[in-house]
């Protein structure tokens, strides 16, 4: 059983050379339940066929995945690297798995060749569209939820509703991702087997934790607002955005949250007094750029990610009471969504990402996830308005409306 990379990942810096079409040439070569592939603002990737699976057992994931690429590890040989998702539940079975051959290449950003024109593929779906749960029937969950929190039972809870997308025949997932891909490239995009003829496919905006030698980087969002094709009104919600007291609140507790969790692997940790902005196509977040020294050398990435998930922008606070909530309020299981998605090497250098702007593909079925951080002075009308404007990022890929 053989194992090759195609370009070592310690090379992929922002002073390396861009090879034009080195990355695009990985998204197009993507093929479903065989392959892996992960793009980030750093690199690209491209796993094939399945080495050797991450086990599924009492042991926390991290030294699993640790045991694992240390017993394929070959003097003079690439790396191993374990590439996957893992759930949102504790103690779910995780879909992580070393790669048979792994292929590397520059950011999708800084391939010229993303920015072609692409025509429109012909033939998309007729989806038939449920709303799991209706709009009506999630605004009484957002309404129940402000009730206990002015009431002191809890501080946050992220509450998610699903779409469920059917179709005659099964959708084109390479398709999918090509457009995610090219609708985003310096976001996170991935798509990758989550289960038995099972595929997670998504786009998401951010980064849970990354480990690169002794630095570590989290970049924890938290307060949204949609945008607008109108320039004027899209700078006002960017503003109004950075001025919310309630946005602010609730990125400052996922803030604190991050700096607590982190802290105790790091020999310094350095956390902006206040968030700035970032957008994708179809939202504004409130952001904080988190960075520090990992005190200890076999801290592994997964290691920092385990220790942070799940944070309040996913969850809620305090954290079992949020899950409590979740499983009370959510008429479906959330698997791989608001997990983690990434990889990581032998080395523990590696990236993980926070499982948004996402579904799952099953079949002729398609079902895409978007939740809401509900506080005491949330409305259930506005999170209603939030989890439809996050849905807008996969509808436009798979050509749906909602």
């Amino acid at each position: 059983m053989s194992l090759e990379t195609a370009m070592s990942h310690p090379l992929l810096t922002t002073a390396a050379p861009v090879t034009p079409g080195a990355a695009t040439a990985l998204l197009e070569s993507y093929a479903p339940a065989t392959d892996r592939f992960l793009a980030t603002p750093h690199r690209t990737l491209l796993g094939r066929g399945t080495a050797t699976p991450i086990p599924h057992d009492s042991r926390p994931p991290a030294v699993r995945v640790r045991e694992a690429l240390g017993a394929l590890r070959r003097p003079g040989a690439p790396t191993p690297v374990v590439v996957g998702a893992l759930p949102f539940a504790p103690g779910a079975p995780p879909a992580l798995a070393v790669p048979r051959t792994v292929r590397w290449a520059p950011p999708l950003r800084r391939d010229p060749l993303i920015a072609l024109p692409v025509p429109d593929e012909t033939g998309r779906p007729d989806w038939q569209v449920r709303e799991v749960p209706a709009p009506e029937h999630y605004g009484r969950a957002v309404a129940a939820a402000v009730a206990r929190m002015r009431a002191g039972e809890f501080d946050k809870v992220v509450l998610a509703r699903t779409l469920e997308l059917t179709t005659g025949s099964e959708p084109d997932l390479p398709a999918m991702l090509r457009r995610l891909a090219r609708h985003d490239p310096s976001g996170y995009t991935f798509a990758v087997p989550s289960g038995p003829d099972r595929t997670l496919i998504g786009a998401s905006p951010e980064l849970l934790v990354a480990r690169d030698g002794g630095t570590l980087t989290a970049n924890p969002l938290a307060g949204s607002a949609p945008r607008s094709a109108d320039l004027a009104e899209d700078v006002r919600r960017a503003v109004a955005l950075l001025e919310s007291e309630k946005d602010l609140h609730e990125h400052a507790v996922v803030v604190a949250a991050v700096r607590e969790a982190l802290a105790p692997f790091c020999a310094s940790l350095r956390v902006p007094e206040r968030p700035t902005l970032v957008r994708t196509a179809t939202m504004w977040h409130l952001s904080t750029t988190v960075t520090g020294e990992v005190a200890d050398p076999a801290t592994t990435a997964l290691d920092l990610a385990s220790a942070l998930h799940p944070t309040p922008a996913v969850c809620g606070t305090p954290t079992e009471v949020a899950r409590a909530v979740i499983a009370e309020s959510e008429p479906f299981d959330r698997g791989a969504y608001t997990g983690m998605v990434g990889w990581q090497d032998a080395d523990g250098d590696g990236e993980w990402v926070v499982t948004i702007r996402c579904a799952e593909a099953e079949g002729r079925t398609l079902r895409l996830f978007a939740g809401a951080g509900v506080m005491a002075a949330s409305t259930p009308e506005a999170e209603t308005a939030e989890t439809a404007a996050k849905f807008r990022t996969f509808l436009h890929a798979v050509g749906a409306s909602l």
